[in-house]
Parts: C-alpha cells; sequence; structure tokens
C-alpha cells in the first residue's frame, strides 16, 4: 500500500519556501550594498553598477546550464550546497578594497545563486504537485528574503560598516539546513537519471521565448530599480534612511504581490494577470522616476506590485511551455531572462554618470509596455497532469497528481 506523502510534502514545500528566503537574500543584499560601496569606496556609479554586473552575469549563463544538467540528472544536494556558496561570496565582499576582488566574491554568490534556483524551481514544482499556490509559497519566501536583505545590511553594514559583512553568512548556514530538511523530508537524497521522457505533452518553444523576452523586459525595470533607488530616493527625499526604505518597499510589495498573483491567476488566468501586471508598471514606473517628494513611495509600491504579481506566475508558464525540459525552464524564467538587468545596469549607471540618474532611469517605463504587447501574442498552456519523483525516475515512485 502506498505511503502518504502529503505531511512531508507540506513541511518541505514550508522548508523550501524559508530556505528560498535565506538564498535571495543574496541577491538582494547586492543592491543593498551598492550606497555602501558609494559611500565608503568612493565608487561611481558604473563601478557600483559594475558589482550588480558581477553578481548577475554568470547566474545569467549558469542558470539555463544547471538547468539543463537537472533535466539529465536530479542533483537536489545542489540547494544546500548553493545556498552555502552564496552566502559566502557575499561575506567576503566588504573586505580589502580591491575592486577586482571585490567583482570577484560577488561572482561567487552570484554563482550559488545560479546553481540554487534550477533545481529548487524543479523541486518545489514536483512537491508541489504543480499547485499555483503551493508554488506561490515558494516564490514568496523568495521575495521575503529579498526584501529583507537591505534591513540586514543597514543593520549590519550600516552599524559595523563594510568590514562586518561577515556577519552576512549567517542566513547561508540557516538556509543550508533547511534546504538539507526538505530534502530529506523528500527522500530526494538520491541522484536520478533524465526524467525527461517519462513527461506528457509537446514543448512549445515560440511560447516560452515570448515569455522570456518579457520577463527580460520586467527583468531590466527590476534591478535597475533596485540598484539605484536607494540613492535615488535619497536624493529625492532626503536622507539614508529614506533610500533604504524605498528599496525595502520595493522589495516588500513581493510579498503581497506573489501570494495575489497566484490567487488571481486561479480565477482570471496566467497569462491575463502577467499582462496586465505588466500593464500596471507603465504608470507605476513613470510616477517613481518623475514624482517628487514622499509621494514617490506610493509609486515605488504600485511597481512592486506590478513586478511582483507575476513573478511565480512566470516560472509555472515557462515550466508548462517546456513540460519536458522544467529545469531548462526554471533555469530560463529565474535566470537568463531575470539577470538581463543585471547585465544591462552598467549601461543606466554610464548614463547617470554622463547626465543624472532621473535621466538615465526614465527609459525604464517603456519597457513594461514592450513586455505586455509581446505578452498579448501568448496563451494559456495546458497544465501538466504528472509530474515525476523528486529524485527522478524510479519504478517504486507513483507520480504525483497536479492540482
Amino acid at each position: 500500500m502506498p505511503t502518504n506523502r502529503a505531511p512531508a510534502r507540506g513541511s518541505a514545500i514550508t522548508s523550501m519556501s524559508f530556505g528560498h528566503a535565506c538564498v535571495d537574500i543574496y541577491q538582494g543584499a547586492v543592491a543593498a550594498l551598492v550606497p555602501f560601496f558609494v559611500s565608503e569606496r568612493h565608487y561611481t556609479y558604473a563601478a557600483a553598477s559594475g558589482i550588480v554586473l558581477a553578481a548577475s552575469l554568470l547566474s545569467s549563463v549558469m542558470q539555463p546550464l544547471f538547468g539543463a544538467l537537472t533535466d539529465r540528472r536530479a542533483m537536489p544536494w545542489l540547494l544546500p550546497v548553493s545556498t552555502l556558496v552564496g552566502g559566502v561570496g557575499v561575506a567576503l565582499s566588504g573586505l580589502g578594497h580591491s575592486y577586482p576582488l571585490t567583482l570577484a566574491v560577488i561572482a561567487l554568490a552570484g554563482t550559488g545563486v545560479a546553481a540554487y534556483h534550477p533545481e529548487a524551481a524543479r523541486i518545489a514544482r514536483q512537491a508541489s504537485g504543480g499547485s499555483h499556490t503551493a508554488m506561490g509559497w515558494f516564490s514568496l519566501g523568495g521575495n521575503v528574503g529579498f526584501a529583507a536583505a537591505p534591513v540586514l545590511v543597514a543593520a549590519v553594514v550600516g552599524v559595523g560598516g563594510l568590514r562586518a559583512s561577515p556577519l552576512l553568512v549567517i542566513p547561508a548556514v540557516a538556509g543550508a539546513v533547511l534546504c538539507g530538511f526538505a530534502v530529506r523530508a523528500l527522500g530526494a537524497g538520491g541522484v536520478g537519471a533524465s526524467h525527461a521522457a517519462r513527461v506528457p505533452g509537446r514543448n512549445d518553444w515560440a511560447s516560452f521565448v515570448k515569455l522570456s523576452v518579457a520577463i527580460a523586459c520586467r527583468s531590466i525595470v527590476f534591478v535597475s530599480l533596485s540598484a539605484f533607488i536607494s540613492l535615488y530616493a535619497g536624493r529625492r527625499v532626503g536622507g539614508d534612511i529614506a533610500g533604504t526604505a524605498a528599496l525595502f518597499l520595493l522589495y516588500l510589495g513581493g510579498a503581497v504581490g506573489t501570494v495575489a498573483g497566484s490567487r488571481l491567476a486561479g480565477r482570471f488566468g496566467r497569462v491575463a494577470v502577467v499582462r496586465w501586471s505588466y500593464v500596471l508598471c507603465v504608470p507605476a514606473v513613470a510616477g517613481v522616476v518623475f514624482v517628487p517628494g514622499p509621494l514617490l513611495y506610493l509609486f515605488v509600491a504600485l511597481a512592486s506590485a506590478g513586478l511582483y504579481v507575476p513573478f511565480s506566475l512566470h516560472i509555472t508558464l515557462g515550466q508548462d511551455y517546456l513540460p519536458r525540459r522544467i529545469g531548462t525552464a526554471s533555469g530560463v524564467t529565474l535566470g537568463l531572462a531575470v539577470s538581463v538587468g543585471g547585465v544591462v545596469s552598467p549601461l543606466v549607471g554610464s548614463i547617470a554618470d554622463a547626465t543624472s540618474l532621473q535621466w538615465a532611469l526614465a527609459p525604464l517605463v517603456a519597457l513594461p509596455a514592450i513586455g505586455a504587447l509581446v505578452l498579448c501574442t501568448l496563451r494559456e498552456p495546458a497544465r501538466l497532469e504528472k509530474t515525476p519523483s523528486v529524485a527522478g525516475p524510479s519504478a517504486n515512485s507513483p507520480r504525483q497528481e497536479a492540482r
């Protein structure tokens, strides 16, 4: 008689959500560290945005590669190991004054983050049975980590300076423990072979490419705002606290937006919800760039909602467009398309150095509109009816029904 694994899967999703929060602290921490690099090391906008590029460049290339690897063989051990690698990279970034060394350790952090996400998304998808709500909770964990990053960095680096950055490794240790618990709860310790052939359905590469273009537009807006909103709000409103509050608000909206997105998708459909979220971003980003004073925070909150509501829906849409390449889909939607923003951020910094930060951010208003137009050509994909076991194929492991 098969064993009921629902309690184990529920606890695994919970652990993975908290573990995801610990990992994504290190994505948010890079942007949160930028003002401290500017103030303590006197970096220019272009040099500071190069830090963001270092975190994103390797990640943008490596996440799809790790995704392709997990399509061939399950690697659940990557979750705790990559969490530690990401944390160590950020923790070392404040030591010394060498710009190349800082770029190197930030790139190490980006590699850890790259290794984590495709396998984590694959395991979360399979553990959840394809549930929008469960994947929403998994994505929420990452968004909470983003929101916590500026607060954590302000508490550690704002008080002790960049030399206190080694303390930032603590969430990585906690995250590694949580990921290890999730893998153990799911019985995912073994390494399986390729599972792509066991999944029904056909890959819709054309729709997946269109979705990736829209995600790239969203990424450029989000990463550029993440990198510069602290500096921009500090000057538009006044004070370092004002800048930290704006970055925190930008990330905090993810907590509400991700949960709202999964619920709205159940009622209106994922493609429609994603499309209208991009439409909302157009006036919201315009308000962030052009509206002065405290009213800026309202538009930051609206932009955050528009950017985060589609976040978990991007993942499940990508996985459903490529049902036989879930690891690849996760690597691109969470990696390559998302990391494009980090690649573009030095250009934004260079424009800011040559003109002003406001003029550098102004072109961001057009990108959500482009994304919305691309999304108008997409249709809702068919949902997967079954998902393979977490550890890969096994003659004794029943497939889980999608909810």
